[in-house]
């Protein structure tokens, strides 16, 4: 059960960060035509991401809380008896990060929400990326620290 929900929330995780990446290039970087590669990934309309962005951000959170119980009973000591301070250390940031993501939904959802306000644009952009930059961070400590009894361990 525990390895099924595990694996659904790195999947969930893997939408929500494709989904917010390409949310974060059309809002930084707007394309001007759709010539290239480049330009079709950014060309996107940033808005239609925002309520999925959201409901991913949260399932996404929820299957996390439900698989931290394990991670907190048995990854955790494992972690400090090793003494893998960083890798410990790195979750505990990852929790305090992706807290503080969640605070910022109602935000995020305002300075995306349809017509978009162009007066708000460098404030979708600043609070996009740093979004993106919590899925992110998260999304590789997450990934390490599923890998670290492999890595490590007996």
């Amino acid at each position: 059960m525990f390895t099924t929900l595990l694996i659904i929330h790195g999947l969930m995780a893997v939408a929500l960060l494709g989904s917010m990446t390409h949310q974060t290039a059309a809002a930084l970087w707007p394309a001007t035509s759709k010539a290239s590669f480049i330009s079709s990934f950014r060309g996107v309309a940033g808005a239609r991401y925002t309520v999925a962005n959201i409901i991913l951000y949260v399932v996404t959170g929820l299957l996390g809380a439900v698989v931290y119980v394990a991670y907190r009973l048995a990854v955790r000591p494992y972690l400090e008896s090793a003494q893998l301070w960083t890798i410990n250390g790195s979750f505990e940031l990852k929790e305090q990060f992706a807290a503080i993501g969640l605070g910022m939904l109602p935000l995020y959802w305002w300075v995306w929400r349809t017509p978009l306000d162009p007066k708000l644009a460098s404030a979708r952009g600043a609070v996009t990326a740093l979004l993106c930059f919590i899925v992110w961070y998260s999304f590789l400590v997450g990934h390490v620290l599923n890998n670290v009894r492999g890595l490590f361990g007996r």
